[in-house]
């Protein structure tokens, strides 16, 4: 057994429904959550930014003494997984594989529809990922940048996020897809309304709960398993604006969050 917690970062609140699909999973564990709120969205930001901010919050991470690290964050897993992955002493998952692989199972025939920020489908991850997989796979990547604010904001089933979707996903639904791929951790929140939009016959890949799968697998096939049963505990820890987070973190997680850290990370 080792009850050391799970570290999992994100630029902001998106990577709390990674959480709850890890918590939903593996019950037993220790978590702890980082949200860069200081510096949200990473999206727009340069590769070199992205990586310098992920590089910060993970070694935070593995002075808690983590002993996994889930990046849950797309553009995080995007332009750092692979610097992450080499200087981390503990095994680090990012989201991006894990939805990649769902996917290509489901109709390998058909196009593959992935949605994401701006950020996410311009570095090209996603479609890198699903065509080391299956190489002649047809993809049709489109941002969807107006949908987290929306998110943020509780407008999980209100006219304009339908609007919104409505007009993304319309060009994407047209090229016969059979598989979308959610590639924002933001966008489980409104998956039912995704599956109206887009139509019943299309699967959807949750890229948080197929990083909880994959996470899951690693740590019970790798005897990391916590002390299990009931008593597990959860730490929130923020760079800025604690009150909001718990405000609207309590959406993302399902349950109500009580206690938020703040910590200013050392920069370098």
């Amino acid at each position: 057994m080792n009850p050391a917690p799970i570290g999992i970062f994100d630029s902001g609140l998106g990577g709390l429904t990674v959480v709850h699909a890890i918590v939903e999973r593996l019950p037993g564990e220790n978590t702890i959550y980082f949200g860069d709120t200081a510096r949200v969205p990473y999206g727009p930001k340069s590769p070199e930014t992205v990586r310098r901010y992920s590089l910060e919050i993970a070694r935070w991470l593995l002075g808690q003494q983590v002993k996994a690290i889930v990046v849950a964050c797309n553009t995080s897993t995007a332009h750092a997984l692979d610097v992450l992955t080499a200087e981390s002493p503990v095994p680090v998952f990012g989201v991006i594989e894990p939805g990649a692989a769902a996917a290509v199972t489901v109709a390998p025939f058909h196009p593959i529809g992935v949605i994401g920020t701006t950020g996410t489908i311009r570095s090209g991850a996603y479609q890198t990922a699903i065509k080391a997989l299956l190489p002649d796979a047809e993809i049709i990547a489109k941002a969807c940048p107006l949908l987290v604010p929306l998110v943020e904001e509780g407008w999980f089933n209100h006219p304009a996020t339908r609007t919104v979707a409505e007009e993304y996903l319309s060009p994407v639904r047209a090229k016969n897809i059979m598989t979308l791929v959610l590639g924002c951790t933001h966008y489980p929140l409104i998956k039912p309304l995704v599956q109206e939009v887009i139509g019943e016959r299309v699967t959807l890949i949750d890229s948080a709960e197929e990083t909880a799968k994959a996470v899951a697998g690693a740590i019970q096939s790798g005897q990391l398993e916590g002390r299990g049963g009931k008593g597990a505990t959860h730490r929130f820890v923020v760079s800025d604006d604690p009150e909001r987070f718990r405000r609207v973190g309590t959406g993302f997680l399902g349950e109500r969050i009580n206690d938020v850290e703040v910590v200013t990370l050392e920069t370098g």
